[in-house]
C-alpha cells in the first residue's frame, strides 16, 4: 500500500480524532489539524501524540484554525515540508448549532458559514497549488446527511452551511479533475453519540425569539438528539465514517467513489443524492463535458 500525506482538518475530537487515527493505522503519515494545541486542546493534543508513540504510527498534530487564512498557509507548507509532500486533504472541521433558525443572529450565521464553508475554501487555496502542480491529489469533503435528507427542524443554519459545503464540493470536482485531483464526499448521517457534536453545539444568541418558539413546540427541540438515537440501530458505530474515510483513500486513483454514506438511520439521502448525481452527469455530458466525470471518482 502506498503511504500518502494526509492533512485532516478539525482533528481535535469527533469524526476528526476517529479519522487521523483510522488513517495512521492504516500506514499512513497523517497531520492532524488542531486548532488552540497549546492552550484549550492541548489534553486532545498529548492523547494523540501518546496514541502514536504506542501505536507506533506516523500521527502527529499540527496547529490549524480554518477560520484563519494564516494559520492554515502555515499549516500546509509545514505538512509539505515536513512530509515532503501532501496528498490528500480531508476537510472536516465544522460546528454544529440547534435552535430556532429566526433566533440566531446573521452574525452568527456568518461564523458558522466561516468555518463549515469559508474554511474549506482557506484550506484550498493553500493546498490546491501543491496537489495541482503534482499533478494528483485527493480531497475528501464530510458532509452531512442533512443536506438531501430527512431534515429534522431546529438545525437550519448548520445544515444551509453543510449544504453550501456541498455544493461547493461538486463545483470543485469538476475543476479540479484535470489537474489530476480527485474529490470523494463522505456523507454521515445523524450520529448523536460517539461524538460531542451535539454536546457542544451552539444555541442562538436571540433568547427572547428563541422562548417564543419553546410555547409552541416545548420539548421537541431539546429533545431532537433523544429522537434521532431513536432511529439508530443498537450497533452504530461513529467509527464506521473514519473508516469509510480509510477505506475511500486507500483505494487507486480513478476508483474511488464520488459520494459515500454512513448513516444507520437511514434519512434518505442517499436516494435523493443518487438521483441528483446521476442528473449532473448527465447534464455535464450533455454540455460536451464527459471527460470531467471520471468512472471511479464522479459517478
Amino acid at each position: 500500500m502506498e503511504n500518502r500525506s494526509i492533512l485532516v482538518t478539525g482533528a481535535s475530537s469527533g469524526i476528526g480524532a476517529l479519522t487521523v487515527r483510522a488513517l495512521a493505522e492504516a500506514g499512513h503519515t497523517v497531520y492532524a489539524g488542531i486548532r488552540a494545541t497549546a492552550s484549550r486542546n492541548a489534553a486532545a493534543v498529548a492523547q494523540l501524540h501518546r496514541y502514536a508513540a504506542d501505536r507506533g504510527v506516523r500521527l502527529r498534530a499540527v496547529e490549524l484554525d480554518v477560520t484563519s487564512q494564516e494559520s492554515v498557509d502555515t499549516a500546509v507548507a509545514h505538512v509539505v515540508t515536513a512530509a515532503g509532500g501532501l496528498d490528500v486533504v480531508v476537510h472536516n472541521a465544522g460546528h454544529m448549532v440547534v435552535g430556532p433558525a429566526e433566533a440566531f443572529t446573521p452574525e452568527q450565521l456568518a461564523d458558522l458559514y466561516d468555518v463549515n464553508v469559508l474554511g474549506t475554501q482557506r484550506v484550498n487555496r493553500a493546498a490546491l497549488p501543491h496537489l495541482r502542480e503534482q499533478g494528483s491529489g485527493l480531497l475528501v469533503w464530510v458532509g452531512s446527511s442533512s443536506t438531501r435528507g430527512g431534515t429534522p427542524p431546529f438545525v437550519g443554519p448548520y445544515f444551509a452551511a453543510k449544504a453550501a459545503m456541498d455544493a461547493l464540493a461538486v463545483s470543485y470536482a469538476a475543476e479540479i479533475i484535470r489537474f489530476g485531483v480527485e474529490t470523494a464526499i463522505v456523507v454521515p448521517g445523524a450520529f448523536p453519540g460517539g461524538t460531542n457534536h451535539f454536546a457542544h453545539a451552539g444555541g442562538p444568541a436571540d433568547t427572547a425569539r428563541s422562548a417564543a418558539y419553546d410555547q409552541r413546540y416545548g420539548n421537541d427541540i431539546a429533545d431532537l438528539a433523544p429522537r434521532l438515537s431513536a432511529l439508530m440501530p443498537p450497533d452504530a458505530d461513529v467509527a464506521e465514517v473514519a473508516r469509510a474515510i480509510a477505506g475511500i483513500v486507500d483505494r487507486p486513483a480513478g476508483t474511488r467513489p464520488f459520494r459515500t454514506h454512513i448513516d444507520p438511520s437511514r434519512d434518505g439521502s442517499d436516494v435523493v443524492s443518487t438521483v441528483a448525481d446521476r442528473i449532473r452527469a448527465e447534464f455535464l455530458g450533455r454540455v460536451g463535458l464527459a471527460d470531467l466525470l471520471t468512472p471511479g471518482s464522479s459517478r
